[in-house]
């Protein structure tokens, strides 16, 4: 029929097999993916689905027993035609960034011998001089100029609007992006090399990642649209794969499984689960693993597996063209209002060459924003002088081994803050008054901060808050910048597997003992104490010790990365081996560097990144030192983010003696905020300011109290809060029913309120709130004004166990008690408190309990999981070996109160219980609604 057809209006006919899967034996998988694109069920998809197995790729011998050569002859003309190839896409760089008559290339050669200047005063060292001079030419030489102008006007936006941001990254390597501002990390004063960042080898664009306030990214993504035009500018794409849960939920829901049941099976799997294991799970959940259905799940899913699901957003790549970017890529509207998406992933825009500018959202520094806003209630302070000296041990250090220029400055240097505007002022040597905290006034290697961060008192410190840090903090005891920047970059995979870290601890402790190969490698390594811990060792190492370019150093670190996966190491071990051992290194060095290479993987950390995130990990300590309450009200106003829940951290806070108030509608604004005497309520309108130390810059104890705010109670929302705040301002309300009437709150309003407590103020309890709550309405004109009196109802007020439970039930935590303190009695003394670990000798069986906070299940630790348990004292770390993890797999799992029964290892300042028993106490408060982060 398409041959008469085709015949009839002289239309050439070509060979066309519909081609939609590799194999035959795919067609049972391509069912299962028509049926979730009909979104029911194979059985009731019909003649949607495919009529035979035929759409797959055959060979040509078969293809010419079924269609006419003729057919096929055309099939390959028109394949000839179809000669279209990637390189044709003519790409350029946007032209609006240089003003005219300058071009790109002469224009961030002023901008970069400005910020140089601004860097380093009037006369920069020599070695500044140079490095700029080489990177210049390297940029100019690549074409990429328009790259670094189009990161630095983002970024000069962000501050132009007070975000706070950072680059951080491989463009912490670059003199240029530090002369920019993007970045605050010095390459002249450490080891960085600037070809991990560009090269010529590597021949493409750099990559610059920006990190800004996680709560204004979006003014900035906008701003670039704005700029550059919704046809210019789009977020990259991502592919999001099938994962085995989400293939077997696809595939239940394309069989025709129970909802129910699937969930519950899928519930019951660990990410670590592998395919033979899953007809145990299968049993637990109610199905037949050898039944027919069953298999068919099984098999499926596991084709599913890898194949892609969906397109998603970048997590904030912005591609920026000089002509419309359909002409280049497919161009759809984003799910999110004023958001433009291209079709192609993030991978294949660095293969094409297309430029992507990364702005990343980053939720340390809304939280920092806003503590310094809290501690800025105060009328003025005076300011300590800077320039304070580390702590011996650390002053030893030569100054290339020393944190960047913001922790290496003497008095009187002209250094501006990271994240905002330098100040190219003069800074008296003596104390004087200034108006406000901020990034550049925070002390720099402040004695208190280390001596916190070497107790392991971290709970919310950005980069060290996870239980390893924790563990890792008082081992390797920080008493500098530097040491942060090993901190952070240590507890990774890439050091772990490449054991690294016990002989860094080991040397850390017994300096004497430290011995180089060589003069040459003592200047790569002197920093870590002989442990390559960073890429860029890595990469010097190739370069000093086996005569590698710096770009084929970054060709091994690109390598790398991607061994694992592709392989391709071997080229590059002969390389290093060969290089090495012509410069007179032994066989067994050579090997054992390689190994350490290999152990990095995918993992290795670099300096530039670790230096870039110690100087967050340094304020973030500072504020959690100095100013607690500030600190504590910044991470409850920046949820949902972090390690820690609400919960957690107001315990923590309380723990370090600060008083916190619950939610409550005659004081509370929608944020948590400072209350005392001398505390501001930025929502009432208060002028009063808090009181600060003028040594320490901390509160005092009067402001030294947290509010908490409305945006706790679940449910409620920010708008009701604000209508609250302003019928406040007025008046004091007099009860319920003057709340709900004069704040415009319908019952579902009123009822989140109650439930969490917010009414004891006017109500006087939990109880009476919601019976309150139930009658309270909007009486509307007629009846303004109107007050009717009705008998008052005598309610008792609810028991201990009960407001515990409605608490975490609509506020997530409970400020009056705590879960294991409720317990107590029913478990008994023999079961020990956190408090009490520190004092048990080590290797005692003891008996532990606690709240499950954390799961953690790390890949380089071998199956073991990682649990923290907090009880009213306390956070109780756990080891649970993985048999154990097989035997109480349920309890570990699932588990929301648990007691542990097993050995204490107490060494270091750091406890540990490796488990023996578990029990799971959930049904002593059943009706508990204490959720955990599970990273596992």
């Amino acid at each position: 029929a398409l041959d008469e057809l085709g015949q009839r209006h002289g239309i050439p006919r070509l060979a066309c097999g519909d081609v939609r899967m590799a194999t035959r034996s795919q067609r049972a998988l391509f069912d299962v993916l028509t049926a979730l694109d009909q979104g029911k069920p194979i059985a009731e998809c019909g003649l949607a689905l495919a009529a035979n197995g035929e759409r797959h790729l055959r060979p040509i011998t078969t293809l010419e027993k079924v269609y006419p050569p003729e057919w096929l002859t055309e099939t390959a003309h028109v394949a000839e035609r179809c000669s279209f190839s990637l390189d044709e896409l003519d790409y350029r760089y946007p032209k609006e960034l240089a003003p005219a008559p300058l071009t790109p290339a002469q224009h961030l050669r002023q901008l970069t011998i400005a910020g140089m200047h601004k860097r380093y005063g009037n006369d920069p060292p020599d070695k500044v001089r140079a490095l700029v001079a080489r990177e210049l030419k390297l940029i100019e030489e690549m074409g990429v100029e328009a790259f670094f102008l189009t990161v630095e006007d983002v970024v000069r936006f962000a501050r132009s609007r007070g975000i706070l941001c950072q680059g951080r990254g491989s463009a912490a390597n670059s003199a240029v992006c530090y002369c920019l501002g993007v970045t605050e990390v010095d390459p002249s004063k450490q080891q960085l090399l600037f070809e991990r960042f560009i090269s010529k080898e590597r021949n493409e664009p750099p990559d610059i990642d920006v990190d800004f306030e996680h709560e204004r990214r979006e003014e900035v993504l906008q701003y670039i649209y704005d700029k550059y035009g919704r046809e210019r500018a789009a977020l990259a794409a991502t592919v999001i794969s099938y994962r085995p849960k989400s293939a077997l939920k696809d595939v239940g829901r394309a069989l025709g499984l129970d909802p129910l049941r699937m969930n519950r099976l899928t519930a019951s799997l660990a990410w670590w689960d592998q395919p033979d294991a899953w007809p145990e799970r299968l049993r637990e959940c109610g199905f037949d693993p050898d039944s027919t259905i069953t298999r068919h799940l099984m098999t499926l899913t596991v084709q599913l597996v890898g194949l892609p699901r969906h397109l998603s957003q970048h997590v904030g790549g912005m591609v920026i063209s000089d002509q419309p970017l359909h002409h280049l890529v497919p161009v759809e509207n984003a799910a999110m209002t004023d958001r433009t998406i291209i079709q192609w992933d993030k991978d294949d825009l660095e293969t094409l060459g297309l430029l992507k500018v990364d702005c990343l959202s980053l939720g340390m520094l809304t939280v920092i924003r806003k503590a310094i806003d809290l501690v800025n209630t105060v009328s003025g302070f005076r300011f300590p002088v800077s320039g304070k000296t580390a702590p011996a041990g650390c002053a030893e250090r030569s100054e290339a081994h020393q944190p960047t220029s913001r922790f290496t400055t003497k008095t009187g240097d002209n250094s501006a803050s990271p994240c905002q505007p330098r100040d190219t002022g003069n800074r008296s040597q003596t104390n004087k008054r200034i108006n406000a905290l901020s990034l550049a006034t925070i002390p720099r290697e402040d004695p208190a901060t280390y001596a916190m961060l070497c107790r392991g008192d971290a709970v919310g410190v950005f980069q060290v808050e996870s239980r390893a840090q924790m563990a890792m903090l008082p081992r390797l005891k920080p008493r500098c910048f530097y040491d942060l920047v090993i901190e952070v970059a240590i507890v990774r995979p890439g050091p772990i597997q490449g054991d690294m870290v016990h002989p860094y601890l080991e040397r850390r402790q017994h300096p004497d003992k430290v011995a180089y190969p060589s003069e040459a490698l003592r200047g790569v390594l002197e920093r870590t104490l002989g442990v390559p811990i960073f890429q860029e060792q890595v990469m010097q190492i190739a370069i000093v010790a086996a005569g590698f370019t710096p770009g084929q150093a970054d060709a091994l670190r690109r390598a790398m990365a991607a061994w694992k996966r592709r392989g391709g190491l071997e080229p590059f071990r002969d390389k290093l081996l060969s290089g090495m051992h012509e410069r007179g290194y032994s066989e067994d060095f050579a090997e054992r560097i390689y190994t350490q290479i290999c152990g990095f993987g995918d993992y290795g950390f670099p300096e530039s990144h670790a230096a870039s995130f110690a100087l967050l990990t340094y304020f973030s300590a500072w504020l959690k030192c100095h100013h607690p309450a500030a600190f504590a009200c910044a991470l409850l106003n920046s949820q949902p983010m972090g390690f820690y829940a609400p919960a957690q951290i107001i315990n923590d806070t309380k723990r370090h003696g600060v008083r916190v108030l619950p939610v409550d509608v005659r004081f509370s604004g929608w944020d948590c905020n400072l209350e005392g005497p001398g505390a501001r309520n930025k929502d009432d309108g208060n002028k009063q300011s808090l009181d600060l130390d003028p040594c320490t810059l901390r509160l005092s104890p009067c402001a030294s109290t947290i509010r908490l705010g409305l945006r706790m109670v679940r449910g409620f929302d920010e708008a009701a809060a604000e209508r609250i705040i302003e019928a406040r301002s007025e008046r004091a309300f007099r009860d319920t029913q003057d709340l709900v009437e004069r704040a415009g709150l319908d019952r579902r309003q009123v009822r989140a309120l109650a439930d969490a407590d917010a009414l004891k103020g006017l109500a006087g309890h939990r109880h009476r709130a919601r019976w309150e709550a139930l009658a309270a309405k909007r009486q509307g004109d007629l009846l303004e004004n109107t007050v009717i009196r009705e008998p008052r109802i005598t309610l008792h007020p609810p028991e201990a166990r009960q407001e515990l439970i409605d608490d975490y039930a609509h506020l997530g935590l409970s400020l009056d008690h705590h879960p294991l303190k409720l317990l107590r009695p029913q478990l008994g003394r023999h079961v020990r408190c956190a408090s009490e670990l520190p004092q048990i000798t080590d290797g005692r069986r003891i008996e532990a309990a606690g709240v499950v906070t954390h799961r953690q299940r790390p890949g380089t630790a071998s199956g073991v999981i990682f649990l923290s348990l907090e009880d009213e004292t306390g956070i109780i770390n756990v080891i649970v070996w993985p048999k154990l993890v097989e035997r109480y797999r349920r309890e570990v799992l699932t588990g929301r109160i648990l007691r542990v029964t097993g050995k204490l290892q107490n060494a270091e300042g750091t406890q540990h219980l490796v488990a023996e028993r578990i029990h799971c106490e959930d049904h002593r408060l059943d009706r508990l609604s204490a959720g955990s982060r599970d990273f596992c």
